[in-house]
């Protein structure tokens, strides 16, 4: 039986492997701020000025830190 291999366009090539990278990098930035959105209620935030905003963000992502920390640890019985 013969099986042809193919590569990948996005994989092809150092720069293809660069993408691959990218996208992987991407994907975990991207989890990130749509936690943010969603959990967090950034989407429309309700303080008004820079320092306030600042803050509420500040402290969202220390939320979000805690909450990947939690579930990197392993469980404890």
């Amino acid at each position: 039986m013969l099986v042809a291999v193919v590569a990948a366009p996005s994989t092809a090539g150092p720069r293809g492997r660069r993408v691959t990278v990218s996208q992987r990098k991407r994907k975990r930035i991207e989890e990130c701020f749509g936690w943010l959105k969603t959990i967090a209620l950034l989407r429309k935030v309700r303080h008004r000025g820079l320092f306030k905003v600042d803050w509420m963000f500040t402290f969202a992502c220390a939320v979000y830190n805690l909450v990947r920390l939690r579930n990197l640890l392993p469980q404890t019985t």
